[in-house]
């Protein structure tokens, strides 16, 4: 196990330098001048001169790039040009409602899939519904979910809000910016029900697709496992089906659904992107959002970097699980 996790590291080091590096050139390419953005565009060519050989830009590229790096490895993203603030500064402050909002999505998305394989292959009553509502909803981009979700559940029903993490204007701010937990830490079960219920919405619109991709490899890998012998062994000494897929089966069939569940982290990403967008969810969806029409390419950098980071260490934890539910997999 300890080679496996070195090699998945020194993976993982690699891709994250591939991607700086890809950043980089793409910040270097662009045709946004960031001196100009920082300084205005009445700002004289002196004072641009000054302020380009302060930052380092008349430096060889190389040694530009060995700056950006050791700077990413002290946590210096750089200075956003439209906040006038720092990249780290301003993904802390967004971070927090993202990561929630993507945690909740994703649990939600294991937990549909789950039900969608089991209920499937045990043929439990009313699975056949419950699939097609889910592959209808998959079929559906994240943005057709969110506003079908809003249109049905909030103009229609008047169940559930539809924009915000919270209506409630003393809600805690901290300490960990995460309003479920931090309301669970100062016992306000109000604001833990009032998060929970802004947060339906936007995870269920995240969660539809992932849950089928998971749901679809995980179906196929309890069927292909039903059929082993050691099942028909187990079944043969009187046990019920669902006591021979909770002993026998379903450890050894998670393998191929961790490793789609790593791939759909992905996709969950971008699709929490999105969707804070829609539901005007102070995330970093609407960080990048506000960034992109000034052409703010350290923040938009800044966010890819992190999400990128966030993707490969994931996948990178995908693989331990596999190799923890699988120990074949390690050689």
């Amino acid at each position: 196990m300890l080679r496996l996790i070195a090699k998945r590291l020194a993976a993982a080091v690699v891709i994250v330098l591939v991607l700086t590096a890809v950043l980089f050139l793409l910040q270097h390419t662009s045709t946004a001048d960031p001196v100009r953005a920082m300084l205005g565009a009445n700002a004289s060519q002196a004072a641009v001169a000054a302020k380009r050989a302060e930052l380092g830009l008349d430096d060889p590229i190389s040694v530009q790039y060995w700056h950006y790096v050791t700077g990413l490895l002290h946590g210096d993203l750089g200075t956003s040009y439209r906040t006038r603030r720092e990249v780290s500064a301003d993904i802390g402050d967004f971070l927090p409602a993202t990561v929630e909002l993507a945690f909740y999505g994703l649990l939600l998305a294991v937990v549909l899939g789950v039900l969608f394989a089991v209920a499937t292959t045990l043929r439990w009553p009313g699975a056949r519904v419950f699939r097609f509502v889910l592959m209808a909803g998959a079929a559906a981009p994240v943005f057709m979910l969110g506003i079908g979700g809003i249109i049905l559940f909030y103009k229609t029903l008047g169940w559930l809000p539809a924009t915000g993490r919270t209506s409630l204007p003393d809600a805690p701010t901290g300490p960990t910016g995460l309003l479920t937990l931090d309301a669970v830490l100062h016992g306000r079960v109000d604001v833990l029900g009032d998060a929970l219920q802004h947060l339906v919405l936007p995870a269920l619109a995240v969660a539809i697709g992932p849950a089928v991709a998971i749901g679809r490899v995980l179906q196929t890998s309890l069927g292909t496992t039903l059929r082993t012998d050691y099942t028909r062994t187990a079944r043969a000494k009187g046990l019920a089906e669902t006591a021979v897929l909770r002993r026998h089966v379903l450890r050894n069939s998670l393998g191929p659904a961790l490793s789609m569940t790593g791939l759909q982290v992905g996709l969950m990403f971008a699709g929490v992107l999105v969707v804070e967008l829609l539901f005007s969810w102070p995330g970093l969806g609407q960080y990048t959002a506000q960034s992109i029409p000034v052409d703010d390419f350290p923040a938009i950098a800044g966010v890819m970097l992190l999400l990128g980071v966030a993707y490969v260490l994931i996948n990178a934890v995908v693989d331990l699980l596999q190799a923890a539910a699988d120990p074949r997999i390690e050689a």
